[in-house]
């Protein structure tokens, strides 16, 4: 060979392997989407209270950053190394700040608490909690800290003082933590009122509820660890709010004016601190009323309102107030079909419905200082985003970022200026200032950390539903080697239930980044959010009512006529997974549709839901003995029999959330019937595998799917 050539060949080899695309690994989809692959953002942005400056964390949490809206140059303020000096601690990020004022901000570190002055550049240990303590709860002034021990509540009363709020010695009784398995929007059980004059907080009799039983291998013998776990139609917790005044040290208990199994719930103080506001729900779920209570002495004032449903009522938010000069309130309601904002006055009367759009409300936001402006999250009409709005209280609405996809956004504490940070199909994140008028700056945008790797694609398209009217939306990955004259096998991702959306307007499409390393395996994977999922209203969601894996079954399988329909598809390799209400799915299909799937990958499912909690089982399927056919027509167990694909059912040992008595019940059903099937236990996990014992499992998902799906 001439020297010509060689030196050609080596050029070539040279070029060739410096344009190589890298290849995914499984460990890294698994683990490092939100590491690695995240997206550059203003991460922890936080506006500076009354002033027009924000900060934000970068370095990986080493840096705090700052900036002013007038030129918006961004320095550091502060590094990790300058505050563990000033105030005598090792904390490992900034992770965790809140500034409490124009030169102030607190930050916390397992039990302790610290207070630093960016003016004076000195701090403080604000507060130091018991070991055991959990629940940390700040009063707006940061002067007093509740929290809760074991099954009590306590405070630190101006910093040092301990109080003993509540002291039961009935374990069963507990105080200051959440009620209602977290339900109905709760997520905490702590509420000071706005002058810290006094706590309000759930407290829960957990007495009837009966013992879960759960093993702990980790000590020899095991051990047993008892939940308290309330399965449909038995008995329930019986809740109470406490109001405790610092003052008098006294406590007066509110408790359900209907039956004790009652929720209570979507407790907020009004701006005066002289009544709370309380929603009370039947355990049905189908009647709810909002309540009016003197704080003071926990005496029943007035119902502001009631809604009914014989499907659900879900109250899910809070009364808001958006004047501290006014008990006026804003309140979140779906009754026409979509949450929307109705504005009421104390009394109970209807001021103005403030919104009256054919799409959902999502969350309130905030308010301007005057609270004559209240901002909101919402889909907008394209149920895949979710947006911010402004809505005065006269029912102007605005749209405050014009990008489709989904956004995170902040308000100053002046109301001049809005962040705003959005992801879509094609941007990976962007991050805006607007000004009162509206006018956009961009701050920064994110480069494609996934450039230099082999990715595949993502269409998002719509098909019908079995109504034959609905529109579903559907994700379809394909290899980024992707040749429309091969026959592709397809792997179906699948939620299917309430208060979950597997596809939204964002860079991967609401995409797990282990979806689309299957997709360079040489497989499609694809989604589509049934009736019953979320973000589409009530009357999309509550089709599910008394039936659940009906209308979502149906819907799936308008899926795979879809995708029988594409000539690349090879509908004789078509696998399914799920996860918890997507596990449900998974099993139900592959017995109940045993044609249709070679393999299913069920995790953490539901079985039977007599098995599942009250609160939310008892919402979509009433009691067992309300309805017994719904149950029975839901039940797994009772369509092993007709099992023709392979299956493998996975639970984490130490699930609390779909206990482990449904995958077993199932087992024992396959056995009896003499039905092979697979199982694998991860033990001492929870409702999900998490940590890197994830990419185990998903290892455990992905070849089981490719190994069986020949």
């Amino acid at each position: 060979m001439n020297k010509f050539l060689i030196l050609l060949l080596s050029c070539f080899v040279a070029t060739s392997s410096f344009g190589q695309l890298k290849k995914l690994s499984l460990d890294d989809a698994v683990m490092q989407q939100n590491k690695l692959f995240r997206a550059d953002r203003l991460t922890a942005f936080q506006w500076i209270p009354n002033t027009t400056r924000y900060t934000y964390i970068a370095d990986s949490g080493k840096k705090l950053m700052t900036a002013n809206t007038k030129d918006t140059k961004t320095t550091e303020l502060l590094s990790l190394l300058e505050l563990n000096k000033a105030i005598g601690a090792d904390l490992k990020t900034f992770f965790g700040l809140e500034w409490t004022s124009a030169n102030t901000f607190k930050i916390g570190s397992g039990s302790k608490h610290y207070q630093y002055n960016t003016a004076t550049k000195t701090g403080i240990l604000l507060f130091e909690l018991p070991e055991k303590a959990e629940n940390p709860t700040f009063d707006a002034t940061k002067e007093h800290l509740a929290f809760t021990e074991g099954n009590n509540l306590y405070l630190l009363k101006n910093k040092s003082e301990r109080v003993t709020i509540t002291n039961e010695t009935n374990p069963n009784i507990v105080s200051g933590q959440f009620i209602a398995r977290n339900e109905f929007g709760i997520k905490g059980g702590i509420f000071w009122s706005p002058k810290a004059n006094c706590i309000a907080f759930y407290q829960k009799n957990q007495s009837e509820v009966a013992d879960y039983p759960l093993l702990d291998i980790t000590e020899t013998p095991g051990k047993l660890e008892n939940i308290k776990y309330p399965m449909t139609g038995q008995k329930s917790e019986k809740p109470r709010v406490g109001i405790y005044n610092l003052a008098t040290n006294q406590t007066v208990f509110i408790t359900p004016k209907g039956n004790p199994d009652d929720y209570l719930t979507n407790l907020s103080w009004t701006p005066d601190e002289k009544q709370v506001v309380i929603a009370e729900l039947n355990r049905g779920q189908n009647d709810m009323s909002l309540n009016l209570y003197d704080a003071q002495t926990g005496a029943f004032v007035r119902k502001l309102l009631n809604e009914k449903n014989p499907n659900w009522v879900e109250p899910e938010h809070a009364a808001y107030f958006p004047n501290n000069q006014s008990n006026n309130f804003v309140w979140i309601s779906e009754k026409s079909g979509f949450n929307n904002l109705y504005y009421y006055t104390i009394e109970g009367k209807l001021i103005k419905q403030l919104t009256n759009n054919a799409f959902p409300v999502r969350d309130i936001l905030g308010s301007n200082p005057s609270g004559s402006e209240i901002y909101f999250s919402s889909t907008g009409e394209n149920p895949t985003n979710m947006l911010a709005y402004k809505v005065d209280l006269k029912g102007k609405q605005t749209l405050i970022g014009k990008d489709p996809g989904v956004h995170t956004f902040a308000a100053s504490t002046d109301g001049n200026w809005f962040f705003d940070e959005y992801t879509n199909h094609a941007t990976t994140y962007k991050s805006l200032l607007y000004d009162k008028n509206l006018n956009a700056k961009v701050l920064q945008e994110s480069t494609n950390k996934y450039d230099g790797y082999e990715m595949g694609t993502a269409e998002i398209k719509t098909i019908k539903a079995a109504d034959g009217t609905t529109d579903l939306y559907t994700r379809l990955i394909k290899p980024s080697n992707f040749d429309a004259s091969k026959k592709y096998p397809v792997l179906v991702y699948v939620y299917g239930g309430p208060h979950a959306q597997m596809i939204t307007n964002s860079y991967l499409d609401g995409a797990s980044l282990w979806m689309y390393w299957m997709a360079e395996q040489g497989y499609l994977v694809f989604t589509v959010d049934n009736r019953g999922s979320d973000n589409r209203g009530f009357a999309f969601e509550s089709v599910i009512h008394g039936r659940l894996g009906v209308n979502e079954i149906d819907d799936q399988m308008k899926g795979v006529d879809y995708l029988k329909t594409l000539p690349f598809v090879d509908s004789n390799r078509l696998a399914l997974h799920g996860w918890s209400f997507g596990g449900f799915m998974t099993t139900s299909i592959m017995l109940r549709k045993p044609d249709v799937f070679k393999v299913g990958v069920a995790g953490g499912p539901v079985t039977d839901w007599k098995y599942y909690e009250i609160m939310y089982g008892e919402r979509y399927m009433d009691t067992p003995a309300e309805n017994p056919k719904g149950f029975e027509e839901a039940s797994t167990l009772n369509y092993v029999k007709d099992l023709k694909g392979k299956l493998l059912l996975i639970h984490g040992t130490s699930d609390d959330v779909v206990v482990m008595q449904n995958n077993f019940s199932l087992i024992k059903k396959f056995v009896e019937t003499q039905k092979q099937v697979d199982f694998f236990a991860y033990p001492m996990h929870k409702h999900n595998v998490t940590g890197k014992d994830r990419v185990h499992l998903m290892t455990k998902v992905l070849n089981y799917v490719m190994e069986n799906n020949k």
